[in-house]
């Protein structure tokens, strides 16, 4: 056993220092294929949709510019017709005036399609950040909600409900406390109400007969006790 052992494991040491003949043809085929396919690089990123909109505005300032300057010229063989007579030099001038103003039309369609162009990227923008604003404010909400489910364990329903009922026993006690203090002394308990008003009603009549009417009544009541 141990002899087979050890013509195995020779065959292993000869094949890990001296590569075998199939080995070394694979290797040279797939030099040769990188030498021909050559090495795959990195992918360029494209451009970003800033990017292309600040392109986009550019070309929208060139063609304003071209524009501009056309009208420039188209006012001054506006001015030359005025100032000459019918002819053939206002007809040279008309000829003139006609290839700016199909040059003027032809950019002015350009910087039209051109900011329609301008108008769907800054959309797709808008609508970029939105879904990006969207998603941040969901995951906001998600942590939350997992510190809210947190804070909520450590809340139980019946020591609120037992804190509940002390503060409920709490204001009893407190304005039981304030009645007790509000007590007055030295008055009879046995005075009815409807007898003061009664005798005050007769007081104020009195009052009325005698003259004196009821204002004395009424500077006294309104007067604060001291």
């Amino acid at each position: 056993i141990f002899f087979a052992c050890s013509i195995d494991f020779a065959p292993s040491q000869q094949d890990t220092r001296t590569p075998s003949l199939p080995l070394k043809k694979t290797l040279a085929v797939l030099s040769k294929m990188r030498r021909i396919l050559g090495v795959s690089k990195k992918p360029v990123p494209g451009p970003t949709l800033a990017d292309t909109t600040a392109t986009l505005e550019k070309r929208g300032e060139t063609l304003d510019a071209r524009i501009a300057k056309l009208d420039k010229e188209l006012l001054g063989y506006k001015e030359q017709l005025q100032r000459t007579r019918p002819g053939p030099t206002q007809t040279r001038i008309k000829q003139k005036a006609l290839h700016v103003l199909k040059q003027k039309k032809m950019l002015e369609g350009q910087r039209e399609s051109l900011g329609a162009q301008q108008w769907g990227l800054e959309q797709l923008a808008f609508t970029q950040e939105t879904t990006k604003a969207t998603i941040d404010q969901v995951a906001c909400m998600k942590d939350a909600a997992k510190t809210l489910r947190t804070s909520m364990k450590q809340i139980k329903l019946d020591d609120v409900e037992d804190l509940q009922d002390q503060l409920q026993d709490l204001y009893e006690d407190a304005a039981e406390i304030q009645e007790i203090v509000a007590r007055s002394y030295g008055v009879p308990e046995d005075i009815d109400e409807a007898d003061l008003q009664a005798e005050l009603d007769a007081l104020e009549g009195e009052l009325v007969s005698s003259g004196a009417g009821s204002s004395y009544l009424d500077d006294a009541l309104a007067t604060p006790a001291p």
